[in-house]
C-alpha cells in the first residue's frame, strides 16, 4: 500500500551514511529502498476545486527536465487549459533548482491539487551542465521524480515501481557521474469525472537501456494498473524514452512496448505526430531530434493530440522535451 504524506520524509543522516557506505549491488539497493519511507510513498498537497472533472478533459504530459522554471511552466499549462498534467523529471529540494519543491510550486501557481513521488534520491548535484545552476553545494532533500497536477481531487493514489534492481546505483545504467538510489516509476491516480472515475498515470521509462528493459518496465506498469484500477478507463502519459540508447538512428519503431499495450486493449492514437525534444539550458543539443513522449489510453475516446513548444513567452526554453496535449472523452456508464 502507498503511504501518503503532506511532505515526503527526508533521508536521515544515518540513512545517507548507509547509502554512501553500501555495496553497489541490487541486493544492497533493495535494502536501502526499504529503509527510506519516501521511496514507497507519495506527497499530496495543493488546493483546488472539489468538483469532478467534466466528461471531456484536456490533459498534458510533460517531462520538465528538473523544472528549472516552475511558474513559467505552470503559465504554459494554464494557457493551454490543461485540467490534468502528468509531469516527470521534477525536483524537490535539489540545489540545481534552488532547493524548491517544483511540483508544489506549479500547483500553487495553477490553483490545483498535486501528488508527487520519488524516482531517484540524487547522491550528488547532477550532471555537469546542471551544476552550473547550483548556488549551494548540497541538496536539501535530493528528490527527483514524477507527479500529477489535477483540477479535481484525487480519489485514490498509488506509486508503482518499475525498476527494482537499482539500475543507476549499481552502475548498470552506465553512468558514473550521477549516482542515484531509486529507479523508474509511475504515479497513478483515480480522478472523478461527471461520467465516472478515470485512472491517469504519469510515468517515465529508462533512457540508458535497450528496448527489452523498457518492455519489462511497461509490462509491470500495465499489470499494476489493472490491480490498482480494475475496470476503470485509463490514460497513461509520459516520457517512454522510445528509441533512446539505440544509436545511431534512435528509431522508436524498434520498441516492442507498443504492441504489448495494444494486445491489452490500449490505443496510441492520441499521441501527436512529430519529434518531442528540443535544445534547452541543461541539454543544449541542437541536432538531437527524438520521439520520446506518448499517450496511450483504454476505455476512453481521444482527440486533438498536439505538440506544444516548451517555450515561455520570452523564449526561455522550459525543458528539453516539448509538452504533449490531448483531449479525452469519458464514455458514460
Amino acid at each position: 500500500m502507498t503511504q501518503l504524506f503532506d511532505r515526503l520524509p527526508d533521508v536521515t543522516d544515518s540513512q545517507r551514511a548507509a547509502i554512501f557506505a553500501s555495496d553497489r549491488t541490487p541486493e544492497a539497493h533493495a535494502a536501502l529502498m526499504r529503509q527510506i519511507p519516501a521511496m514507497t510513498g507519495l506527497e499530496v498537497g495543493g488546493s483546488g476545486p472539489d468538483a469532478p472533472l467534466s466528461g471531456d478533459v484536456t490533459i498534458a504530459a510533460w517531462n520538465l527536465e528538473r523544472c528549472l522554471y516552475p511558474e513559467k511552466s505552470a503559465a504554459l499549462l494554464q494557457a493551454l487549459g490543461a485540467q490534468v498534467a502528468l509531469v516527470s523529471e521534477a525536483d524537490s529540494g535539489m540545489a540545481r533548482t534552488g532547493q524548491r519543491n517544483t511540483v508544489a510550486a506549479m500547483a500553487e501557481a495553477l490553483g490545483m491539487h498535486y501528488t508527487y513521488g520519488v524516482e531517484f534520491y540524487e547522491m550528488g548535484l547532477g550532471g555537469p551542465t546542471e551544476r552550473n545552476f547550483c548556488k549551494d553545494d548540497f541538496n536539501a532533500q535530493g528528490w527527483h521524480g514524477n507527479g500529477i497536477l489535477s483540477a479535481a481531487p484525487f480519489e485514490k493514489l498509488a506509486l508503482i515501481r518499475l525498476d527494482r534492481d537499482g539500475h543507476w546505483f549499481t552502475g548498470a545504467a552506465g553512468q558514473t557521474d550521477q549516482p542515484r538510489v531509486g529507479g523508474r516509476m509511475a504515479v497513478a491516480a483515480v480522478l472523478p469525472t461527471e461520467a465516472g472515475p478515470i485512472c491517469v498515470v504519469s510515468t517515465h521509462l529508462e533512457s540508458n537501456a535497450q528496448a527489452a528493459h523498457r518492455h519489462a518496465e511497461f509490462s509491470r506498469l500495465l499489470a499494476d494498473i489493472d490491480t490498482f484500477a480494475p475496470g476503470i478507463p485509463v490514460l497513461i502519459g509520459g516520457d517512454l524514452n522510445t528509441g533512446n540508447h539505440m544509436p545511431p538512428d534512435f528509431d522508436w519503431r524498434r520498441e516492442t512496448l507498443f504492441a504489448l499495450a495494444e494486445e491489452q486493449g490500449y490505443d496510441w492514437s492520441l499521441t501527436p505526430e512529430g519529434t518531442t525534444t528540443r535544445p534547452s539550458h541543461i541539454t543544449p543539443h541542437p541536432t538531437r531530434k527524438m520521439k520520446l513522449d506518448w499517450f496511450c489510453h483504454r476505455g476512453l475516446d481521444g482527440s486533438d493530440g498536439q505538440i506544444v513548444p516548451a517555450l515561455a513567452p520570452d523564449d526561455t526554453p522550459l525543458s528539453d522535451h516539448e509538452c504533449i496535449l490531448g483531449r479525452i472523452t469519458v464514455p458514460r456508464r
